[in-house]
């Protein structure tokens, strides 16, 4: 708005600086000589326009910058000019008009403060403030009245967020009071009590401050302010002190570390009073408006004050958190290039100098915003605009949401009684309002922090008072407790009643005896339908272990079962089907409590096709044990080691995915496993998986019957959590069953053992895996399963519980594995069907081929036993008639002094003797019509005219071979005793011979 007086007649020129972007305001005049309007209009003509361009976009910084001597430390003009400056050189910003400051004076006293505000409606476009929170509220409505933006870090009302109300508003950082709110939630110090300094900004602060804490519903103890001497200082920390349970003190004041000595003064004071001993925590207030440098920072006035430094333990300093450079260092780097003209230190400035620059920067990039957009430059707009921004401030980033809340990180500093350096102990993350442990913890005076309060102070579900007399609340509540325990009770009673009687009578009852079940010996069971002509199923086998259900198959016949005694088998039958008894650990079962029955009721209910149904519980004869369906296939396990079945991708995947739904049904219903393995997975005949043996946990728990202590082995597939914590391993979690899925997992992809690739002992990997580092996992190759299947495995078996996805997560990343293909039964099943008749296919061909090789070994076997035409007849299966032979020669030959050579030899030297002989006399009769008819020790028999006849010449021939093998024992040598002459005994004899083959 432009004001100008006329020395004739009043006239008013009123227009908006920018009349591209802003909304179009009017001219009023007052009455005057047409000559004179004329001559305006003229001038208005050749003028008027170029007077509009040239004049800038101003924002006016307002501050007490004259009246308080620390805030003009913060050079706000230096600041400004700097801001300034690097927005026109800013090759992002294209605000498409001049940018300029003007530095507007606040007084000290707020209501003066106010009264200068309203005198700068014409002065600027915009304004970066005001300082004083205590007349926040008044600036921001005139702010919306003029249509000008009202950008400040220090207002604290929340209702100023409210668009509708105040729609020209916006914080250049996050509201100071949630930032403390953040940190006394995680703290749980809810009772505070707030104390200023004497000057009206610092007493408004304080009480806004504790309005805004009350709005929270945080107990504000007392609000008070003290006086410059230091009677009125004690005063005012007497009457802090008699307000019980207090845990925080929040001075709102010039941090002493910045140069102020009112808090300086308090903090000693506080110390003579024995109030720094760790009951109370102080927070400075100032330092939330400003980046206090405290790496490599160290402080003066902390290292030459050994009372001050001892104070000072007792307070955590909150600041906002520096990116790359602390505000000493990103201002002498502005000052080495050149860009600030000054003589002053770093340390000579207020931290609050990058405050003000961001907050220009901040309208800046709000007006850009509003540019880009296409529209037009107002207070309104620039508000809206400055929602969901991110900007590098001076030295840190400045960052809003879509709401338009800053959520610019806050940083918690300590120090101790030694240092006079300020250290980084937690992050006040504004973006998710947690505070994050950075990884040094407080000291705290004598190592004691101040007493936490009720979580339900931070709670907007809970009410720890409400304003409701103590008394009165009790009386209703216990009035209402007694109501509704009585209702229970009677509830509880008949419950219990109905549930007792259903657990033992009717078609769903839960409790069996012998009378509902007959045990039965599987392996003679099968055998007696075969052999009874029963049906049985081709792919049944039988239970070889009652640790594993391996192979059951469903009985067409109860009088075909064989029956068993409970002590020596887990299989019977009941309602006609087989089922299978988990057998719970012998002991003193007792009476069945109330909480076991909830956990059967709980187990009867679970329905899912791959969650193997409960049936009931065997409660007879000193045997406990859970009821099951029996599933024909075995476990997981036994179907992973059977290696005549051959398991493809699709095939393992398909089983996978089973265990996935099984697992994911059972977590929505709010039940852990606990004891998730393979050989509690369970398959049936149409090879589909089922998770079993679910509960078991529990009713050992509600029975208060001992765990037995498992084996190493069966430890494989626990949680590093539940390994260190055996109490918590007894109940199961969430999490530690995604961990064992993972396990399984790995088993089905490279089909072997939990950690089969590291081949240690189970008591070595249970040992590296309770303590990493390095963390102990199976290794699997990526040439096992896709590498989305590897990830996700990887995931699961997370160390931090937490990352571990749920099952919900995996089912969908599983599907995606599978690139989102759904498999019916019958798809399943003809896949499998197809699968298996290559298998057996393959399978045929390999057992033929051994069985041709063992077949070729007989014949040779049989071929060298008896004679090549008996021998034929038995392979063609011709029965061997006796033979009568006319005339026969017969040779018998033995050893002289054999007896004598065999007792100076060892065993194996007269097996030599015998084998090199008789290969010797060998090769002597395949030179004549003979048959060697046996070899027995010593001795050596051949026969001449059987079983192929020859005449009359089996006598020559017999001859001639007992000559050649007189001949060849003369020069045989035996090869342990060269020198001691081998001689043998010759008999020959002719006769009819009687043959039986």
């Amino acid at each position: 708005m432009l004001q100008e007086p006329w020395p004739f007649h009043s006239f008013e020129l009123k227009c908006n600086s920018y009349p591209k972007w802003t909304e179009p305001e009017y001219f009023s005049f007052s009455p005057f000589p047409s000559k004179i309007f004329l001559y305006w209009s003229l001038l208005a003509i050749f003028f008027f326009p170029n007077l509009v361009h040239t004049i800038p976009y101003r924002v006016g910084v307002v501050g007490p910058w004259s009246c308080d001597p620390l805030f003009s430390k913060a050079l706000p003009n230096v600041a400004a000019k700097l801001a300034i400056d690097r927005i026109h050189n800013d090759a992002s910003l294209d605000l498409g008009l001049s940018f300029n400051y003007v530095i507007l004076e606040e007084d000290c006293q707020t209501s003066k403060a106010l009264s200068t505000f309203l005198t700068y409606s014409g002065v600027a476009s915009g304004f970066i403030g005001p300082s004083n929170p205590g007349y926040c509220d008044a600036a921001t409505l005139l702010g919306k009245n003029w249509n000008k933006a009202v950008f400040s870090w220090a207002c604290i009302n929340y209702e100023l967020d409210n668009v509708k109300s105040y729609p020209t508003f916006a914080r250049t950082l996050p509201s100071p009071t949630r930032v403390l709110f953040n940190v006394m939630k995680y703290f749980q110090w809810a009772h505070v009590g707030v104390i200023s300094s004497s000057e009206d900004i610092w007493r408004d602060t304080g009480r806004k401050v504790a309005n805004a804490l009350r709005n929270n519903g945080l107990p504000v103890g007392i609000v008070v302010s003290m006086g410059e001497d230091s009677m009125s200082i004690r005063q005012a920390l007497e009457k802090v002190r008699k307000v019980d349970n207090l845990r925080m003190i929040i001075m709102c004041m010039h941090s002493v570390l910045i140069g102020g000595q009112p808090q300086r003064q308090l903090l000693e004071i506080a110390h003579e009073m024995k109030m720094t001993d760790g009951t109370y925590v102080f927070i400075p207030y100032d330092t939330l408006y400003y980046s206090l440098p405290y790496e490599k920072t160290t402080y003066d006035i902390l290292r030459f004050s050994s009372k001050l430094r001892a104070a000072y333990d007792a307070v955590l300093t909150i600041t906002v958190e520096s990116e790359q450079n602390t505000f000493y260092q990103a201002f002498q780097e502005a000052k080495d290039r050149g860009e600030l003209v000054t003589k002053l230190n770093p340390d000579e400035v207020s931290p609050l100098f990058g405050t003000i620059y961001n907050a220009i920067y901040f309208t800046a990039h709000a007006m850009n915003s509003s540019k880009m957009h296409g529209s037009w430059v107002s207070g309104s707009t620039l508000a809206q605009h400055s929602k969901n921004m991110q900007f590098y401030g001076f030295n840190q980033w400045i960052r809003t949401d879509l709401s338009g809340n800053g959520f610019t990180d806050y940083v918690i500093l300590d120090t101790d009684i030694v240092t006079c350096e300020l250290s980084r102990t937690y992050i006040v993350d504004m973006e998710t309002d947690m505070v994050r442990y950075m990884g040094r913890p407080i000291h705290f005076p004598n190592g004691v922090s101040p007493k936490s309060d009720s979580y339900c102070w931070f709670s907007n579900e809970k009410i720890c008072t409400g304003g409701i007399d103590p008394a009165f609340a009790l009386m209703v509540f216990l009035c209402i407790l007694v109501a509704i325990i009585s209702i229970n009770g009677l509830a509880y009673v008949i419950r219990r009643r109905i549930n007792k009687i259903k657990l033992v009578r009717g078609p769903n009852k839960i409790l069996l005896t012998l009378d509902d079940v007959t045990f039965i010996n599987p392996q003679f069971s099968v055998k007696k339908l075969s052999n009874d002509g029963s049906r049985t199923s081709d792919s049944a086998q039988v239970i070889s272990d009652t640790r594993s259900m391996k192979s059951p198959m469903r009985s067409g016949s109860i009088k075909s079962l064989t029956p068993a005694t409970y002590e020596n088998s887990n299989v019977a039958v009941y309602e006609g089907d087989w089922v299978w008894m988990k057998k719970c650990p012998t002991g003193d079962f007792g009476d069945l409590k109330p909480g076991t029955s909830d956990v059967f009721e709980v187990m009867k209910d679970l329905r899912h096709e791959n969650v193997n149904p409960f049936l009931g519980f065997f409660h007879d004869c000193g045997v406990f044990a859970i009821v099951t369906e029996f599933c024909s296939r075995g476990s997981l396990e036994d179907l992973l080691q059977n290696k005549d079945v051959k398991l493809d991708w699709m095939f393992k995947s398909s089983l996978l995915l089973d265990l996935i739904k099984g697992m994911k049904y059972l977590h929505h219903k709010k039940f852990i496993h606990g004891r998730l393995k393979s050989r509690n997975c369970v398959v049936d005949g149409r090879f589909v998986l089922k998770v079993t043996d679910y509960g078991y946990n529990e009713i050992l728990q509600t029975q208060k019957i001992p765990h037995e202590d498992p084996t190493a082995y069966e430890l494989l597939w626990t949680a590093p959590e539940l390994l260190r914590d055996v109490h918590a391993a007894l109940h199961g979690t969430f999490t530690g069953d995604v961990y064992s899925f993972s396990i399984i997992m790995q088993e089905v992809v490279v089909r072997g053992p939990p950690y089969c690739t590291l081949e240690l002992p189970a008591e070595d990997i249970i040992q590296k895996i309770k303590k990493p580092p390095p963390m102990c996992r199976p290794i699997v190759s990526p040439d096992h399963a896709p590498m989305e299947c590897i990830i996700l495995m990887k995931q699961c078996w997370n160390e931090v519980e937490d990352r571990r996805p749920t099952f919900d997560e995996i089912f969908d990343q599983f599907k995606n594995i599978n690139k989102g293909k759904k498999t019916n039964i019958i798809d399943s099943m003809l896949r499998m069907l197809e699968q298996y008749s290559s298998n057996l296919e393959d399978l045929i061909r390999e057992r033929t081929e051994e069985l041709e090789i063992e077949k070729q070994k007989t014949e040779k076997l049989l071929t060298q036993m008896l004679p090549p035409s008996v021998a034929e007849a038995l392979k063609t299966g011709c029965t061997v008639e006796p033979e009568w032979f006319d005339d026969v020669t017969l040779y018998f030959s033995d050893i002289v002094g054999f007896t004598t050579i065999s007792a100076m030899s060892e065993p194996i030297e007269v097996v030599d003797l015998l084998n090199d002989l008789y290969t010797l006399f060998d090769a002597v009769i395949g030179n004549h019509d003979v048959y060697k008819v046996e070899t027995i020790g010593d001795a050596y028999m051949v026969a001449s005219g059987l079983p192929k006849r020859n005449g009359n010449r089996h006598a020559a021939e017999i001859s001639n071979m007992s000559l050649d093998i007189l001949s060849s024992v003369g020069s045989f040598k035996m090869r342990h005793m060269p020198d001691v002459p081998v001689r043998i005994r010759i008999g020959l004899h002719t006769g009819n011979m009687l043959s039986l083959w």
